[in-house]
């Protein structure tokens, strides 16, 4: 569960408190932590999701506890009618549904594109339709491409290697063009390479830690792909969760800008190995090196300037705090699974 410091709960719970909001891809991992949030902060939530890339487990354990003020529609974002459904009242859109994996992409390439790009067109054109205040766009910082130059500032042109990169880039245009033609307020958060617990381990396409954690746990070396001098911005849940939540409750002028959501340093894979293996006193399982994977981003690194001066935007959790909750949770949770 998210625990904000009380600077900024005494700041977002009067924005929250019995407001209207709706949550796409609520059910899934950066989701379903947004919703407990914005419960914490008295908010009344509509989730739309497919479930395509998430389970119903954590939803369904809210929509127990607060019947009243969760409700939950299983359904795609291409599916209009649903959506119309599911945003109508709303008065804060925070859009999260995507087929969020470069892997997963190049299986699949025309599946990421139609969610993650004429969804997102479908989303905030259904948040107009609405009249929802705002749109908060989950964007990635695989927008940024292969360029060399660290840290990644959002003025940088966009160089997409994956099609995922370039669907999701996709999607920022769709806020920025929306805002542009029909003045609603949009904002595009890209992450950089969010991690935590609730984060699937158990497929070919799980995230970094995910999957180190997942084979260390299980006595296995954990596999990179490439030489492991790639590095990327780790950052914890609780930080993405805090951009959302300070980006849905401005009171400023926002259409369609672009925002870096990271901490602002940077870690290799081969360092990350480590740091789990020490952590579940495993130090001899040394990564087994694999191929580089195409779409594969070198190296990433967030500068964070326009997201404090426009958000007032700050890290809440260290890296190593967010490896040690990530991994206590891995570790009880695989645990139960397999007694």
């Amino acid at each position: 569960m998210l625990r904000l410091p009380h600077e900024f709960v005494a700041r977002l719970h009067p924005r929250y408190a019995d407001r209207p909001v709706a949550v796409t891809g609520g059910a899934g991992f950066i989701g379903g932590h947004l919703v407990d949030a914005l419960l914490a902060l008295g908010a009344t939530i509509r989730v739309i999701d497919d479930l395509s890339c998430s389970t119903s487990d954590h939803l369904g354990e809210l929509l127990e506890m607060e019947p009243e003020r969760v409700q939950f529609f299983h359904a795609s974002i291409l599916d209009d009618a649903a959506l119309r459904e599911a945003l109508d009242g709303a008065h804060t859109v925070f859009h999260l549904a995507a087929v969020s994996s470069v892997p997963r992409s190049l299986a699949d390439p025309e599946r990421s594109y139609a969610v993650n790009a004429l969804g997102s067109m479908r989303v905030v054109d259904a948040a107009r339709r609405a009249n929802a205040k705002r749109v908060v766009y989950s964007a990635s910082s695989s927008a940024y491409g292969q360029g060399a130059t660290l840290p990644k500032t959002e003025t940088m042109l966009p160089a997409p290697v994956s099609p995922y990169a370039a669907s999701k880039l996709a999607g920022e245009h769709a806020m920025l063009a929306w805002s542009k033609s029909f003045g609603i307020s949009t904002i595009s958060l890209r992450y950089f390479n969010v991690f935590g617990p609730r984060q699937p381990a158990d497929s070919p396409y799980a995230a970094v830690i995910a999957a180190f954690s997942r084979a260390l746990l299980a006595g296995q070396r954990p596999t990179i792909f490439g030489d492991g001098q790639q590095s990327r911005d780790f950052t914890f849940v609780s930080n993405a969760v805090l951009a959302n939540l300070l980006a849905g409750a401005s009171e400023k002028t926002l259409s369609g800008e672009v925002v870096n959501v990271g901490t602002g340093r940077r870690v290799s894979l081969l360092e990350m190995a480590r740091l789990l293996a020490e952590r579940c006193a495993m130090p001899h399982l040394v990564p087994i090196h694999q191929p580089e994977r195409p779409g594969d981003v070198r190296h990433s690194l967030a500068d964070l300037e326009l997201a404090r001066a426009l958000l007032g935007y700050e890290p809440i959790v260290s890296l190593e705090d967010g490896i040690a909750q990530t991994f206590a949770w891995y570790r009880d949770t695989l645990s139960t699974a397999n007694p």
